[in-house]
């Protein structure tokens, strides 16, 4: 008879004590049911449902058009292939910014739909009232600080943030502000090293750093951009560990020529 094993589920407790036993959370981007099969399976802490799917599921040149019914759908399909990672699910653009009343009624809407286990979203001081509304709802919230995708129009630009003495404190500032509203931890993103290093110091909760050096908690990355599914983005911060763009290419290449010269399918693969 076969024991099967009792899978350990990682929660927003095993990331906190994770980071006070030193120990690196490992964090991965996943949209569909496939893929976060995979990745839970491969030892991955922390499946974030991100609202980068507009432009790697979407092909959106930001993350702004995606909508929450977007968002619960993807989510949905990642909890499906879920035994142990923490799925964490992005507020979209435009689904808490406006007032608080609006980002509780989005937080719940993913929570009840999709039976993900936590939410995220982007900002500092400004979001704070809304971040303890709905952490006072039960729902775990992760902050993210930093490069706010969403707010690419403000910006301008996808370059480093924080570099200048008065954006760096504004965001040590946030930082604390969202751990004392209740986030169980921070997306650092694309900050410099040694501000990272510092803000993570600062924090009994932990952080995970995408483009903000090693001494975060942890560390993020997008999957298309890891398993190199995306070949034209290639910022310094970024570690392909696959080219998969180009052995897929190579793979569906010798599939059309092997069904156009009739090798495939041969006899042994037919009835």
């Amino acid at each position: 008879m076969s024991v099967h094993k009792e899978v350990k589920k990682v929660t927003t407790h095993t990331l906190q004590k994770m980071k006070s036993a030193g120990e690196k959370i490992a964090m991965l981007t996943a949209y569909d049911y496939s893929f976060a099969r995979i990745f839970d399976e491969s030892g991955v802490d922390v499946l974030l449902v991100g609202d980068s799917a507009s432009n790697v599921m979407a092909g959106h040149d930001t993350t702004v058009p995606i909508t929450l019914e977007q968002m619960i759908y993807h989510a949905q399909c990642v909890v499906r292939g879920v035994n142990r990672s923490l799925v964490v699910v992005d507020l979209p653009f435009g689904s808490y910014q406006s007032n608080s009343d609006i980002a509780l009624a989005s937080a719940i809407r993913i929570m009840k739909e999709t039976g993900g286990h936590s939410i995220k979203l982007e900002g500092g001081e400004e979001v704070a009232e809304s971040i303890r509304r709905i952490v006072n709802a039960g729902i775990p919230v992760m902050g993210h600080l930093g490069l706010t995708p969403q707010s690419i129009y403000k910006f301008g630009t996808y370059s480093v943030r924080a570099k200048e003495e008065e954006e760096a404190e504004k965001l040590k500032k946030d930082a604390l502000l969202l751990q004392e509203a209740g986030c169980f931890a921070l997306v650092l993103e694309k900050i410099p090293a040694s501000l990272a290093k510092e803000v993570s110091a600062s924090l009994t909760i932990p952080t995970i750093g995408i483009g903000a050096g090693n001494d975060c908690d942890g560390q993020v990355l997008v999957m298309h951009d890891m398993l190199g599914i995306n070949n034209d983005f290639n910022p310094r911060f970024l570690r392909k560990y696959l080219n998969l763009h180009e052995q897929i290419v190579q793979a569906v290449g010798n599939y059309v020529q092997d069904v156009r010269s009739r090798d495939f399918p041969n006899e042994q693969e037919q009835y």
